[in-house]
């Protein structure tokens, strides 16, 4: 869509940005900002408003790296969670999908990603070390690795397990088969949700 198409340098700019965002082409981006004019300016403000607060005020939690409107977490600081499990995930989706499933009440604790050399990702670049303390410090009983089952989702599970392993509390996995495209997002809520309950000792996962 060429410069000359556009009776407005708003409305460009405007298309310009929406197209930036993963998955939207320039005629999705056109639809929205057309869809925006439309609307009453209260509600373009309230649209508007929510990004800037979301950008400005949303914070990562200081226990478990999730996001969060505060320091600590709604989930963490929830005095009803099961505070002696903790759930390892990849990332900040595959916390809303177990919680979709209702199907488990501990923590979590997030990486923030997973080993990928080939990416330039190291155990250094993730929140490793971080769980080996919260582990350390807290009455942790049972820590469920729960990333993908893919070949670096495979490599941080043992890499967390080896480091683990010294500390003397029970290590398990979630089922193997969760998900399409192996990917937690995916995953139906029942499916994952009964791989949680009936999660293995990880050191079976691998024999």
């Amino acid at each position: 869509m060429s410069h000359q198409q556009f009776s407005s340098s708003i409305l460009e700019n405007a298309v310009n940005e929406f197209s930036k965002l993963p998955g939207i082409g320039r005629k999705t981006a056109l639809r929205l900002v057309l869809h925006i004019l439309k609307q009453p300016v209260t509600d373009a403000e309230i649209f508007s408003n929510s990004i800037l607060q979301l950008r400005k005020e949303i914070v990562y939690c200081k226990v478990c790296h999730n996001i969060s409107d505060s320091e600590v977490c709604r989930i963490c600081a929830n005095p009803s969670r099961m505070n002696e499990i903790v759930c390892v995930v990849e990332n900040i989706k595959d916390v809303m999908s177990i919680e979709n499933t209702q199907q488990y009440h501990g923590l979590y604790h997030v990486l923030g990603g997973i080993i990928s050399p080939m990416d330039g990702i190291g155990p250094n670049n993730l929140e490793i070390e971080s769980l080996i303390k919260r582990v350390q410090a807290e009455n942790i009983k049972e820590v469920i690795l729960a990333l993908s089952t893919t070949m670096e989702g495979d490599t941080t599970n043992f890499y967390i397990f080896r480091k683990l392993a010294p500390l003397n509390i029970k290590i398990t996995t979630i089922a193997r088969g969760v998900a399409i495209g192996d990917e937690l997002e995916y995953a139906d809520e029942v499916t994952l949700g009964r791989s949680i309950l009936n999660r293995i000792d990880f050191s079976n996962s691998f024999k």
